[in-house]
């Protein structure tokens, strides 16, 4: 059949132009394949992995078991969960994993939400009947009854009314808690990711935007960032557990004496039940999980101990720049793609009659080109194109010129205004897209202030994850807004002061510890190369510019 020849072959030339193609558009776009690309990369397999085998779940229920079950407690540990799993998966999976956790616990103590509104809209409805009747409720957790008794009308009465206003301070009290759960996720999901360079978009960014701009920087890696940011989120992770609390009736400050009721007693014992009981449904840790555990803990530890600038790491057994963050990343998770699933058996070694059986590894590439998402390293790649371009063409340097009245400002002072105003920024805009225009106008401004760059680019960095205030802000708040439970107003009056908090310790952190990890007290001759450099491109465009002017 000669007629089927020609379409076969179109096809295979097709495929083979479109490799060739797809090949030539990379190379004309390097921007798009960058060191820090392939590091987040890395980040992003080692998650799938994780979750594909439900290590992540079999952590958070752990965590939640060591914890208890009071409210605050509870809140607690889905916070600290929460924030952990977002230093290593993406602040959207971690909310997205967390949630179902959160609503199951949440109905074990206080029953089906919904029900219970429609329950207290027909108790209030009904008031006078209740009355006419001569019935009177009685409060619980978990539903309210009514029962009668031979008393007097006017004793009756009274007692609906007390029952009527206990019912509704329960329904508050319920309502705050599941509102303090809700809201307690997202927040923390945001906080975690800034603890590690892989944790959320702008901190690659940066990474990705130090290399371009200062290609002679080399203070900030996995481990520096870590021993900066990790101690950062820690104290606004507890002050913002503090204020959620509070807020929302985890912690009573005027009650904290006062005996719980039987019930709400019960009521936290079902909490413990269903949390060991999910638990439970895990079955015992199979031999993937410990491997990707301990392979986990292996990437962790790599990166950590690289280079982390106040002893010689591992790096330094190399020539310089042979080793990078994304080489070890990549190295370690290529490892889940032919380490085997279940425990190898050395007897088959050794059994000329054993059957050559296919074992399933960690990770199939199948699965991580299912669960990995590609459009977000698509998109950090075309955030440092739009970066290179704004340095090539001198676009930044004219908007650094442009930025005379900051000349002025003190340091310190320029620091919480830019996180104020990223931060307020953020919370209209993609976070990803914020850092984006701002991180070059950072450095320029950084140059003319003559200070070092990081002194700026870092608070601006972090600035972008302090988006608390919208469900719209972050992919996590619109998840937990998105349950029912959440109205914007409830948003709005926590993340005003977690926004607060944040832009002060933030400040607190660059002043402070900051200063001697990454060199902040003096100008370094990375930037100076910078400026220099800046300097002849400028007048290389006035130049052009005049020159262009006299012809015409």
């Amino acid at each position: 059949m000669p007629h089927l020849t020609f379409p076969l072959l179109l096809l295979q030339e097709g495929r083979c132009l479109y490799v060739i193609l797809l090949m030539a558009l990379y190379w004309f776009c390097p921007q798009y394949f960058l060191d820090t690309n392939f590091l987040f990369l890395s980040g992003l397999i080692m998650a799938s992995a994780i979750e594909e085998w439900n290590l992540h779940r079999r952590i958070a229920l752990r965590v939640l078991m060591l914890v208890g079950v009071q409210p605050a407690r509870l809140i607690l540990g889905m916070m600290l969960t929460t924030s952990f799993l977002s230093m290593w998966l993406s602040n959207t999976a971690s909310t997205a994993m967390m949630l179902p956790i959160a609503n199951a616990i949440l109905k074990s103590l206080f029953g089906d939400k919904d029900t219970s509104k429609d329950m207290n809209r027909e108790n209030e409805e009904n008031q006078a009947s209740l009355q006419q009747n001569k019935l009177y409720t009685v409060p619980t957790e978990m539903q309210f009854l009514a029962s009668t008794e031979d008393k007097d009308l006017a004793e009756e009465k009274e007692l609906s009314s007390d029952a009527l206003s206990d019912l509704k301070k329960e329904e508050e009290y319920k309502t705050n808690i599941w509102k303090g759960f809700l809201i307690s996720i997202p927040y923390a999901a945001s906080i975690g990711g800034t603890a590690t360079l892989t944790g959320t978009a702008p901190n690659l960014i940066l990474l990705g935007q130090l290399k371009s701009y200062f290609p002679e920087c080399d203070v900030v890696n996995f481990g520096s960032w870590f021993m900066f940011a990790f101690p950062l989120m820690l104290i606004f992770l507890l002050m913002g557990w503090l204020w959620i609390s509070i807020l929302y009736g985890g912690i009573n400050l005027r009650g904290w004496k006062t005996k719980k009721s039987n019930i709400r007693v019960d009521a936290e014992a079902r909490a413990k039940e269903v949390i060991k009981e999910d638990y439970q449904k895990l079955g015992p840790t199979k031999f993937a999980e410990q491997a990707i555990f301990f392979l986990f803990c292996v990437f962790a530890i790599l990166l950590f101990s690289r280079d982390p600038k106040f002893i010689p790491g591992w790096a330094s057994l190399f020539a310089p720049g042979f080793i990078s963050d994304a080489v070890t990343g990549i190295t370690i998770v290529i490892i889940l793609f032919f380490f085997p699933s279940q425990k190898p058996s050395f007897r088959w070694w050794f059994d000329l009659k054993a059957p050559n059986t296919e074992t399933q590894p960690l990770l199939t590439w199948r699965k991580a080109q299912e669960t990995v998402p590609w459009n977000i390293i698509m998109l950090l790649g075309g955030g440092f194109a739009m970066a290179k371009g704004c340095e090539e063409s001198g676009l930044s340097v004219w908007i650094g010129g442009r930025l005379h009245p900051l000349e002025g400002v003190p340091p310190p002072v320029a620091v919480i205004l830019i996180t104020v105003v990223i931060a307020l920024f953020t919370e209209f805009a993609s976070n990803t897209a914020t850092i984006i225009i701002f991180l070059p106008v950072l450095a320029e401004l950084a140059i003319r202030l003559k200070v070092n760059p990081l002194y700026l680019m870092i608070p601006g960095t972090i600035g972008c994850s302090y988006a608390f205030m919208l469900p719209v802000s972050t992919p996590p708040n619109s998840i937990a807004f998105s349950s029912g439970h959440l109205m914007v107003k409830d948003m709005a009056r926590t993340g005003l002061l977690m926004n607060l908090m944040g832009v002060l310790l933030l400040s607190l952190a660059m002043n402070t510890w900051a200063k001697s990890i990454f060199q902040l007290g003096t100008f370094p001759a990375w930037a100076n190369i910078h400026a220099e450099n800046a300097t002849s491109l400028v007048t290389a465009v006035e130049n052009v510019t005049l020159s262009a002017l006299n012809k015409i």
